[in-house]
Formats: C-alpha cells, sequence, structure tokens
C-alpha cells in the first residue's frame, strides 16, 4: 500500500475512533466497549506518517479522547466495588439454589410492610361541607354553553400567506434560494462561517435558516468544515448536490442555535 493511501487509511481510523470514544462518553454508554489496547496499536502504527500539524492534533484528539474513556471505565470499576454489587447471573443462581424455607425465611427479615390508618378528622370534614356549600346548582354546573353563529366566508391565498398558514414558498425552492445565497456570498473564499451564514436580525430567522440550512448539508447542497481546537465550524457551498449514498463516513453533528448563542453572535458582531 503506498504511503498516501496508509496516511488516508490512518485518518479514517483516527476520526472513527474519537467518534466511538465521543459516543460512550456523551450517550453513557459502557465504556468497556471500548478497546483499548487494540485502539493504543492503531494510533502506535500509524503515528510514524504524521507530519503536518493538523494531523498531530487529529492524533492527540484520538488520545484524549481514549484517555477519557479509560478514565470512565475506573470509574466504572471504582463505583462497582465500593458499592458491593454482584452480578444479577451470579444472585439468580445463588436464589434458585435456596429451598422454600429459606426463601420464606429471608422474605420475612427485610419484609416491611405499610401500615396506614384513615379517619376522618373535624377539620376534614368542615372542609367537606365548604366544599359542598360553595358548589353551583347542577342546572348551573351542567348548562350548555352559549354558542354563536358566524358566516362563513372565503379567505385569499395573501391572506393565508400573511397570517403564515401557508408559506410564500415551496420547500425546494426555500433550498434553491438559500444555496444560491450561500454561493454568493462565500465568493473567492469558497467558504464561510456557519453562524455567519444561519445567522439573521431575527432570532426567529436564524431558526428557520438553520433549520435549511440543516436540509442543503443532508441533501449535499453544502458540506461543513469542523474545526474542534479552534472551535469553529465552516459551511461550503457544493458545486452540485451530493446524493447521500455517494458520501463516506456520513455523522450527524448537532448545533446549539439557543437564544444566548444568537445574542452572542449579535454582539460579536457588534450589533
Amino acid at each position: 500500500m503506498s504511503k498516501t493511501k496508509t496516511k488516508k487509511l490512518g485518518l479514517e481510523q483516527l476520526q472513527r475512533i474519537i467518534d466511538l470514544c465521543s459516543s460512550v462518553e456523551e450517550r453513557g454508554l459502557d465504556p468497556f466497549l471500548v478497546d483499548v489496547d487494540d485502539i493504543i496499536r492503531i494510533v502506535k502504527e500509524f503515528f510514524p506518517f504524521w507530519k503536518k500539524p493538523e494531523e498531530l492534533c487529529l492524533d492527540a484528539e484520538a488520545i484524549n479522547r481514549l484517555a477519557s474513556v479509560i478514565k470512565l471505565q475506573g470509574e466504572w470499576v471504582r463505583h462497582r466495588s465500593t458499592s458491593l454489587y454482584t452480578d444479577p447471573f451470579l444472585l439468580g443462581e445463588k436464589i434458585q439454589k435456596l429451598d422454600n424455607e429459606s426463601l420464606v425465611e429471608i422474605f420475612l427479615k427485610v419484609w416491611r410492610p405499610i401500615v396506614e390508618l384513615e379517619q376522618i378528622s373535624p377539620h376534614s370534614f368542615l372542609e367537606a361541607v365548604k366544599y359542598w356549600s360553595q358548589l353551583l346548582p347542577l342546572e348551573e354546573r351542567w348548562r350548555m354553553p352559549e354558542v354563536s353563529e358566524f358566516k362563513a366566508g372565503a379567505v385569499s391565498r395573501s391572506d393565508l400567506i400573511k397570517e403564515r398558514f401557508l408559506d410564500e414558498k415551496t420547500f425546494a425552492e426555500r433550498l434553491e434560494a438559500l444555496w444560491e445565497e450561500l454561493k454568493n456570498r462565500v465568493g473567492k473564499d469558497e467558504k464561510m462561517l456557519y453562524w455567519d451564514f444561519i445567522g439573521a436580525e431575527t432570532f426567529e430567522e436564524t431558526m428557520w435558516r438553520a433549520y435549511f440550512t440543516s436540509f442543503l448539508v443532508t441533501y449535499g447542497y453544502a458540506s461543513l468544515e469542523i474545526y474542534p481546537f479552534e472551535n469553529k465550524v465552516y459551511i461550503k457551498p457544493n458545486e452540485k448536490p451530493v446524493p447521500l449514498s455517494k458520501k463516506r463516513n456520513v455523522i450527524s453533528v448537532p448545533f446549539s442555535i439557543s437564544f444566548e448563542e444568537w445574542k452572542k453572535w449579535r454582539q460579536q458582531r457588534g450589533d
């Protein structure tokens, strides 16, 4: 295998390691699903090929994520050892070997029945009398509500659009327009910051732009470039839409589009 193909394979392996460790850490999965020895072997195998700073940064991030998983494994073992954890399978085997008399004796030792005595008091009796005395008569409570009659009329499409019952453009038209806007705004730079593209004068419009931008990326009209160490995300338009079936290593990337994030973006722009 050529050196170029080996480096490409190594970078893909590092990205898979990062994604796996991130899933374990963020979703609370079993940390022992990660084979630490196998990952260390992969990292050591490809480390001599890294020369560029971004390659070394990716390698460092993989090691950092792996260290977090190892920490979770240690916490898992410490918790199980201090809480007198017993494996459910072993506990089930032990219970099956007990005879009926032993089970009854154990049950009587740990059984703590709950006894409750309910009785009406003078105070609760007065509260009940007060409640019933304040109730409206049945003819008042069961009275049918008065319904006013209104004459039906017609409404125009422009009125429906104004009241936001209908959208002025179709979904496909909005995607095409947003794609053209992205291509015009990036210019010679070929990409721009994600927040600078979705950000608008109002938070509502920002949410709509973020919603349709997610479909731009999903349908292959654009792609994202993420730089985690710089905490920056760029969006780049594609010349032609790339079908999802032709994409490789497709992953889901969540973004926080909160009101606080929008205000922070506005302040950075000086608005």
